[in-house]
């Protein structure tokens, strides 16, 4: 079959498949093996990485994707493979993180913005030529009584949707990920609100920059509490107040919705998307896009050690199932055990 940005951004959402979010940067890799005592280099990344990739089973049932950083796309299994060809090999589509990271936004204090796009032509190029389909951009807008603000929320959709029509012109399909942040007081209705805002002013800001939306992945957080709020919500509320913020905002045609988790536990992340895939007649595929909420278990299972390889694999393979179920509204909390 021909890759089109259309097949490739359908494939990254299907049914019972989702993203694998193997992205961190090294200093956000470097608070991972900390936690489980393994010193962060090229060497113990790569292990780490290969590991969860060579999950062979579970990668090629469950995952439609891998997003990787820049060293890792780079890299190659201990046995010279390189690390793409692994992915491919399990049926999973290679893709990259292309953003540079968060600098403070001049003028708005607490406010941040994403840079990367000086030179991001050229890159994307690059990033073709080492295997990569797809690509990612994570804009960050945190909640507090007087933000984000409206020009918050301008300049990083902006950039956005200017990073999206770079990849279609590379042939690459562009995650648009615009995330609020649940790490404030706020209750539901006020990151609905947020939520609300927020897409509706990147898509107007994609439809403007000509990007063809069919060939585009969203990459969004759940509408939900954030965690210091004394009231959080519970699945069935945040399935209904996601979905019902989706369809006023979110085009149909968008072909896959792929969350994040968000510094969700694993179970309340996989909860959650259950809940929303339980109803029927959406227009898009809900799926997933988790880092941490599929190898916090893996990571604490290899604490480092090569004999505990097969375990972290198997807690690997759990998450990656649970999440599958997820995808067609059929996990219960009883598989957990």
């Amino acid at each position: 079959m021909t890759e089109t940005l259309e097949s490739i951004a359908n494939a990254m959402g299907a049914r019972g498949r989702g993203i694998l979010a193997a992205d961190e940067s090294s200093g956000t890799i470097k608070k991972r093996f900390d936690t489980i005592g393994v010193a962060s280099t090229e060497e113990t990344r790569r292990d780490y990485r290969e590991m969860l990739f060579r999950t062979t089973k579970a990668m090629h049932d469950h995952i439609s994707g891998v997003i990787l950083y820049d060293e890792t796309i780079r890299q190659k299994a201990e046995d010279g493979t390189p690390l793409v060809t692994l992915i491919k090999n399990a049926g999973a589509i290679p893709g990259i993180k292309v953003d540079m990271g968060t600098k403070p936004l001049p003028g708005f204090p607490g406010e941040k913005i994403t840079e990367g796009l000086d030179g991001l032509a050229a890159r994307l190029t690059e990033y073709y030529e080492l295997g990569a389909r797809f690509a990612k951009w994570r804009a960050v807008l945190d909640i507090s009584p007087n933000i984000p603000t409206s020009a918050c929320i301008k300049a990083n959709m902006h950039a956005l949707a200017r990073y999206a029509a770079l990849c279609q012109a590379a042939n690459i399909v562009p995650i648009v990920e615009p995330e609020v942040l649940m790490d404030a007081e706020h209750d539901i209705d006020r990151c609905y609100d947020v939520t609300h805002a927020t897409l509706r002013v990147l898509f107007d800001e994609l439809i403007e920059q000509n990007v063809m939306l069919d060939g585009t992945v969203l990459k969004p957080n759940m509408v939900i509490s954030g965690k210091k709020c004394p009231k959080q919500a519970g699945p069935e509320e945040i399935a209904e107040k996601t979905i019902r913020c989706f369809k006023h905002t979110v085009p149909a045609a968008i072909p896959s919705i792929v969350f994040l988790s968000g510094g969700q536990s694993d179970i309340d992340a996989t909860a959650n998307l259950n809940a929303m895939n339980v109803k029927s007649g959406l227009p898009w595929q809900l799926s997933f896009s988790y880092g941490r909420a599929l190898q916090a278990a893996p990571l604490k299972a290899w604490g480092g050690q090569r004999e505990n390889v097969g375990a972290a694999q198997a807690a690997f393979a759990h998450r990656a199932t649970m999440n599958s179920l997820a995808t067609k509204g059929e996990w219960r909390k009883f598989l957990e055990k």
